[in-house]
């Protein structure tokens, strides 16, 4: 017998706490999912994303980060690890159409993939949900896995 997914059960435990590559017709249900438990979701559009800087100011502009945003990776880290201007829930940002930028610049994403994973650590420690998901179509997902197996 299958029992049903909790997908709010699911975002709202901090020991799953991390970023995920998923299935992008599960994009609406995990949004939807995420608000219904409380938690702050925020889509980021990376379609046509131009580089490092051009990523930091879009996750600025969705998570309204404080002035004192420098503008680089060690700022991005500090304000994920900080959140006091958004409410007191958990997060989820959603890294929308990101396939491209990755495939350009693989390593300006995976080095935004660490600080997440980094951030969500240490949210794990306060017991906060914090979660990245980055939807891809499911021949890209099949893509990554592949790359995985040759690894």
């Amino acid at each position: 017998m299958n029992t049903p997914l909790d997908l709010r059960a699911l975002l709202l435990d901090p020991a799953n706490n991390g970023a995920y590559f998923f299935d992008h017709n599960d994009r609406e249900s995990l949004l939807e999912a995420a608000t219904e438990a409380g938690l702050h979701a925020a889509p980021i559009d990376f379609g046509g994303c131009a580089g490092k800087h051009d990523a930091l100011a879009r996750i600025a502009a969705a998570l309204r980060f404080p002035e004192w945003f420098g503008g680089n990776w060690d700022a991005l880290a500090d304000c994920l690890g900080d959140l006091s201007w958004l409410p007191e829930g958990g997060l989820l940002l959603s890294f929308d159409d990101a396939w491209d930028w990755r495939e350009r610049d693989g390593e300006d994403f995976a080095t935004l993939l660490d600080i997440c994973g980094e951030a969500a650590q240490g949210w794990t420690r306060e017991r906060r949900p914090f979660w990245v998901v980055i939807p891809l179509a499911p021949e890209r997902l099949a893509r990554l896995s592949a790359d995985d197996e040759a690894d």
